[in-house]
């Protein structure tokens, strides 16, 4: 199996984005979702983006978001791909997907077979399905380090992409990567020390344990 591309998502300083690249991370996720610890001003995500260059690939994450956010967000960090991380419709989906020109990645919350059913709505749409642990209501929609039954997605199959988040980190993506083959693995609280404060050694442990998987 060829090793998974590798996201470190909830990046907010320079010190964790230069982790990432060290680690030879495909991607940085920039959050701007204002609840979040790890949410960044577009100002910051423009410092940040500057200072990764093409060196990585840059991923902002919204949710529930309006034109005006989303083109803050776009602009100002170059961005590469828009995450979708809220309850967006497959019809807002491809609307944004058409307004910005820019890769689409959906996130789904998982905690059934139902939910993995709901993602085929999202199919020719979305360019890449993160299925991600559902989490309670009322409180963030991902990084609080939640895992779903990754058995769900044992034989999952999507030729527009997909890929596995939610409570991911570097004890357990071996075992994750076994049971779902998943082509994109996201992390976030799972290479942290404190929410929102991103350790290194945990960076480079996850992206060296996801490749040896």
């Amino acid at each position: 199996m060829p090793a998974p591309l590798i996201k470190i998502c909830g990046i907010s300083t320079a010190d964790a984005l230069d982790a990432s690249i060290a680690a030879r991370a495909d991607y940085c996720g920039f959050v701007f979702y204002p609840p979040s610890p790890r949410y960044l001003t577009p100002g910051q995500a423009a410092e940040l983006a500057g200072r990764a260059g093409d060196r990585i690939g840059k991923v902002g994450l919204f949710v529930n978001p309006d034109d005006k956010d989303l083109c803050a967000g776009t602009e100002a960090a170059q961005l590469d791909a828009i995450q979708l991380h809220g309850s967006e419709s497959p019809e807002r989906t491809a609307q944004v997907k058409a307004r910005f020109g820019l890769p689409v990645w959906k996130a789904v919350p998982i905690s059934c077979a139902a939910d993995v059913e709901r993602a085929a709505a999202y199919r020719g749409i979305a360019d890449l399905i993160l299925f991600d642990a559902k989490t309670p209501k009322g409180s963030l929609p991902g990084g609080m380090g939640l895992a779903f039954d990754w058995s769900l997605l044992t034989g999952y199959r999507n030729l527009s992409g997909w890929g596995l988040a939610g409570g991911l980190n570097p004890s357990n993506i071996g075992d994750a990567l076994r049971i779902t083959h998943a082509p994109l693995v996201d992390t976030s609280s799972g290479v942290e020390s404190a929410p929102g404060v991103k350790d290194i050694d945990k960076i480079a442990a996850f992206c060296q344990a996801a490749r040896k998987s």
